[in-house]
């Protein structure tokens, strides 16, 4: 969108000031008698006081009327929002989604908020321990209403239609091929244009960061500086006929009024920001000699446990790339996995299943369930000439991968009837190709 500014670096310490009101930061002091401007001074901690200097995340927001000054919130329907990981019995198989449904506009208006639909999840918000997986499809811009999640993290992958999305930060257009992250407790409105769908990774307890790089060095992957944070930007407006404020919290919806713009934040300072990542900045780490290297080298944003090594959730990309290995099938190899594997596709085609698997659809390969590339893929690639090649050209999958075993949910499996139940033939003509009077041949 023309006109809006960002900045640079990921978990950097930033300050901003609406151009309207310069000077609207205090100087050399967080909360002053009084603020410049007769603003009012807020912090919004995103962890405990208490921790280590380099896990430490706040904001100090200077407003014009606090957010304290609210109606008291009152439940609200959740419609397809839930975190009940017992609706319905455990399923182990290999999950397929076509393509999810966008309601269309003459039907039905449908905002952000009352088109989020949760797949699969595991954990409590309560015991801040825990991942969900939701899809948006929406239609309509919210008006006069906001959204909070005071249970965790929301990283928001759209992949169809550019949503503009307002925070007490500032402003971000976020496009396809491109994510944000909109933190605990931040309070957001969302802005389409169209038929809009996307998908939503939410963690509770834990805030993305980026993977170490260990023997990689020092640059590589998702570099700091392609990160971007809006820019202050407030709007002093009263609302006689009330604003909502819709509040997530402990898996429930609530909502409150008030009668005036909750983006009234003319300035604001700390390393507790929204943010977002264009998916083509991603500097790919690839094998360059022989076999197949772990998915891991493909991760952007990673939520860590407390377990070294092991993620609540990563965020993973398969970006276009070259593929040189020799004596190697170089598509993604037969696999079971201690960790849980959401997938989405943005654009394009998958490598390992060019069919069936969709833009907007989905899969699922739950803790230590086989999959792997479908028939055509392995015999494909199992007689092809292994030079070099563009691979994933054109497209944008990516992986949700979490340490938890996720269930899935009544709308995930049932109402949303977008589950591909022959998911499974994809690999029911693979054939043994087992020879017991093989040789290995003379060099």
């Amino acid at each position: 969108m023309a006109g809006l500014k960002y900045m640079s670096g990921f978990g950097n310490e930033f300050s901003s000031e609406d151009p309207r009101c310069p000077g609207s930061l205090p100087e050399g002091q967080n909360n002053p008698q009084v603020c410049p401007y007769g603003l009012y001074a807020e912090q919004l901690s995103g962890s405990a006081f208490t921790c280590p200097r380099s896990s430490n995340k706040r904001s100090w927001l200077y407003r014009i009327l606090p957010s304290v000054r609210h109606k008291p919130f009152t439940r609200m329907s959740c419609g397809d929002l839930t975190e009940n990981w017992n609706e319905v019995e455990p399923d182990p198989n290999q999950l397929r989604w076509k393509p999810f449904n966008i309601p269309k506009s003459s039907e039905k208006k449908v905002d952000f908020v009352s088109g989020l639909h949760t797949v699969c999840g595991a954990g409590d918000s309560k015991s801040r321990n825990g991942i969900a997986i939701h899809m948006y499809s929406c239609n309509t811009s919210m008006t006069d209403k906001c959204f909070q999640n005071a249970d965790g993290d929301f990283l928001i992958v759209p992949q169809q239609g550019e949503i503009l999305i307002t925070t007490e930060f500032g402003k971000m257009m976020v496009e396809p091929n491109e994510i944000c992250v909109i933190q605990q407790g931040m309070r957001f409105s969302v802005d389409v244009f169209g038929e809009t769908r996307g998908y939503i990774l939410e963690v509770f307890g834990a805030h993305f960061e980026l993977p170490d790089l260990g023997p990689i060095g020092a640059n590589g992957l998702a570099n700091p500086r392609d990160f971007q944070t809006p820019v202050a930007w407030y709007e002093d407006r009263t609302i006689a006929t009330g604003y909502t404020i819709v509040n997530k919290y402990q898996g429930k919806l609530f909502s409150c009024q008030q009668d005036f713009s909750p983006f009234n934040v003319v300035a604001w300072h700390g390393n507790y920001a929204p943010y977002k990542y264009n998916l083509e900045n991603f500097m790919v780490i690839n094998c360059v000699a022989f076999d197949h290297a772990d998915p891991s080298i493909f991760t952007v944003l990673t939520a860590k446990s407390t377990r070294p090594g092991v993620a609540i959730a990563d965020f993973v990309i398969f970006p276009p790339r070259w593929g040189v290995a020799d004596h190697t099938f170089r598509p993604p190899y037969y696999h079971r996995n201690c960790m849980s594997e959401f997938m989405g596709l943005i654009k394009g085609h998958y490598e390992a299943k060019e069919e069936g698997f969709q833009p907007g659809g989905g899969s699922l390969h739950s803790i230590m369930t086989p999959h792997g590339p479908d028939v055509d893929c392995f015999e494909k690639n199992s007689t092809a000439l292994l030079k070099p090649e563009r691979v994933a050209e054109g497209t944008m999958a990516f992986m949700f991968e979490s340490s938890f075993s996720m269930a899935v949910t009544k709308w995930g499996l049932e109402t949303c009837q977008r589950l591909d139940k022959n998911y499974y033939k994809c690999w029911e003509a693979l054939k043994s190709h087992f020879n017991p009077n093989w040789k290995p041949s003379s060099k």
